[in-house]
């Protein structure tokens, strides 16, 4: 996927350009509104909003007019009312510097879903693992495969961003609830079952001390 980079300040597009590029995507860098526009057709497009040659939001509006890729207005502009104008414009999310690589990849995944509604449907492969999200099914070389609705949970959440590393209070969260006060441990058990039910011992990764990740092919 080809992300066009609209950024000025040299060492954060660096930054994001090789963190995109660790993440399987294809950035293209653009320093300013002229060069931005000269970069299109793009995939999905990262603006930021203090550009040197022209106002962000006038971009914006000019890339809308050239382009129906989905844009993350990335900007250190973080007071309400202008998170709100740039929301009311049409961006498809805004995140305020400084921001971390993993909150702006799970943020461009999370408004791929949301732009690609078809990619819902799709079953998603993951090596010999297929996830079924309309049917909720997981499936190893086409054998389906009998999970409990928590196995299922923490497969589907921790598929929705393969190869990143998720917290077990993050598992917890997305399965158990922000309202889970139980033992962290549970993860674990379930996480135990799934390796042993997929036949997939080394499909999750367990970073100690942290969660858990999908080692996936690329």
């Amino acid at each position: 996927m080809r992300i066009l980079v609209i950024e000025d300040d040299e060492a954060i597009a660096s930054a994001l350009v090789t963190g995109l590029t660790r993440e399987g995507f294809s950035p293209v860098r653009a320093a300013d509104g002229a060069r931005a526009l000269r970069e299109l057709p793009a995939d999905f497009i990262l603006l930021d909003l203090g550009l040197p040659d022209c106002d962000g939001l006038e971009l914006f509006q000019r890339l809308r007019e050239a382009s129906n890729a989905p844009i993350i207005m990335v900007t250190a502009r973080g007071a309400e009312d202008e998170r709100i104008a740039g929301l009311d414009l049409g961006a498809d999310d805004y995140v305020v510097k400084p921001f971390g690589l993993r909150e702006l990849i799970a943020r461009i995944n999370a408004v791929l879903r949301r732009t690609s509604p078809d990619s819902e449907q799709r079953p998603q492969r993951l090596n010999a693992v297929t996830i079924d999200r309309r049917t909720r099914t997981v499936s190893v070389n086409d054998v389906d495969i009998a999970c409990t609705p928590k196995e299922y949970a923490i497969l589907e959440y921790l598929a929705r961003d393969p190869g990143a590393v998720v917290t077990r209070q993050e598992l917890l969260n997305a399965v158990w609830g922000p309202n889970w006060f139980g033992s962290r441990k549970m993860i674990d058990v379930h996480v135990a079952s799934l390796r042993r039910k997929l036949d997939q011992a080394d499909l999750i990764e367990t970073h100690r001390g942290i969660g858990f990740r999908l080692v996936v092919d690329s």
